[in-house]
């Protein structure tokens, strides 16, 4: 059993992580602590099933948790109140048109915080992925107004979600189960949620050990997806199975 967390040196330009299976049991996944937050790092930890999320006074701070959340496309799980919402479509979804305003909001304090873990750095990490291609945002519009939304780096036939926030009545849900059926389309398998909450659980979301969650993450992340921009598909409908519906 590991007794610590490793450390990584900010001068390491090697990128390396130990074995996820060495991560801590408490606090739970914690693996290691430091190193910075360049792209072809974050992006080395998340093809390893890790990732960072640490708070402004804290170093950074990288995860593998077990079990892990996970959620697979063709499994998601829609109320029959929020399918009706959805085909009302009160809200306009979008993919990647204003990827910074959604990490801004998803770094908003939460109602029981004022503490955020999207910090600045965080912020500008992410940004920075998502100007190379790597990172994604779906945003759902009220007229002109961005009300909810999410965003997530997407990695071989992999989405890694990151945050998703709402300022409206099930902005999220209804932005989150438009990208679930679109990366459904475009033959994405799995979608990371890292850690259980009940918001992600009531949309089909499920937990599994981090060896299986291993095993998933190396069969799928060099594999590539049916190839798309990162636009819905036209007449593209959120529209889901009947037996995907609960009551």
């Amino acid at each position: 059993m590991n007794s610590g967390p490793y450390w990584i040196d900010n001068n390491d330009s090697g990128l390396h992580f130990p074995p996820t299976e060495l991560a801590l049991e408490d606090p739970n996944g914690l693996l290691a602590i430091g190193g910075d937050l360049h792209p072809e790092r974050i992006i080395k930890a998340y093809r390893q099933g890790i990732f960072p999320w640490y708070s402004d006074n804290q170093p950074i701070l990288w995860w593998s948790p077990n079990p892990r959340a996970v959620l697979f496309p063709e499994q998601i799980k829609i109320s029959r109140s929020l399918e009706k919402t959805i085909k009302r479509a009160p809200y306009t979804i979008t993919l990647d048109k204003d990827f910074t305003g959604v990490i801004q909001g998803c770094s908003e304090p939460r109602k029981d915080s004022d503490d955020t873990w999207i910090t600045p750095a965080m912020q500008a990490a992410y940004i920075r992925l998502h100007h190379l291609g790597i990172a994604h945002s779906v945003e759902a519009w009220l007229g002109d107004t961005l009300v909810g939304g999410l965003y997530g780096l997407a990695i071989g036939r992999v989405f890694f979600g990151e945050s998703m926030f709402s300022r409206a009545t099930n902005a999220s849900k209804i932005a989150f189960a438009h990208l679930v059926k679109q990366l459904e389309i475009w033959d994405y398998k799995l979608i990371d949620c890292q850690v259980s909450s009940d918001h992600i659980s009531s949309l089909g979301s499920i937990d599994i050990p981090r060896q299986q969650f291993q095993k998933l993450l190396n069969e799928l992340i060099d594999k590539q997806p049916k190839t798309h921009s990162w636009t819905f598909d036209k007449d593209f409908s959120p529209a889901l199975p009947k037996d995907n519906l609960m009551p």
